[in-house]
């Protein structure tokens, strides 16, 4: 089958997550730019989860962008993509409203290391479904790069209760590591 509707329902979805992500910014009790300074914890939550939504959305396309057909497996492989990063608001606004505490940190990162997780599902899924010598399996490669990404969100598990700080470095970097859009694809579908 086609990839239209698979790609049409993923950005819809991201588009949601990204809305009800904004809608929990609450605006500050105050008119001065002191009413602001509760906020922070808040914003740098919502400003780091929308990079990931963004780093999502962008590598998705790409990976897309790379196929010509999807099947079931697909299908089920991008649902549990997007029913980890659907978990991103919730995770996003208890890690903000808690400044950052141990636990909302902790499961910040289990929704990150699943979402990392079921991304690299859905890349073998289409590898799988493409063949190995697709221009995707090609561009992909031995995808050190998210395999990295899981390993450091399972080491920042952990880390979380010790120094949650730590662990949202660790969460940034990865983000940092990210976003520059990867160019493999790109790169490998613009080879003659």
């Amino acid at each position: 089958m086609g990839k239209g509707r698979l790609e049409a329902f993923s950005d819809g979805v991201i588009a949601i997550i990204i809305t009800i992500m904004v809608l929990e910014l609450k605006s500050p009790v105050g008119s001065d730019p002191t009413a602001l300074k509760p906020l922070v914890p808040v914003f740098f939550s919502y400003v780091l989860s929308f990079i990931y939504v963004g780093i999502y959305w962008n590598n998705h396309h790409h990976l897309l962008h790379a196929v010509q057909r999807v099947n079931g497996r697909i299908l089920w492989a991008n649902l549990h993509l997007l029913f980890w990063l659907s978990l991103t608001p919730f995770v996003t606004a208890w890690t903000g409203a808690s400044r950052f505490a141990p636990w909302p940190v902790a499961c910040y990162g289990v929704v990150l290391l699943m979402a990392g997780v079921a991304y690299f599902i859905l890349t073998r899924a289409l590898i799988s479904h493409h063949g190995g010598d697709s221009a995707l399996a090609k561009a992909v490669g031995a995808d050190a790069k998210g395999i990295l990404s899981v390993v450091l969100y399972a080491l920042a598990l952990p880390l979380a209760f010790w120094n949650p700080w730590a662990s949202v470095a660790v969460y940034a970097a990865v983000a940092a590591m990210w976003f520059v859009p990867d160019r493999r694809i790109e790169n490998a579908l613009a080879r003659p």
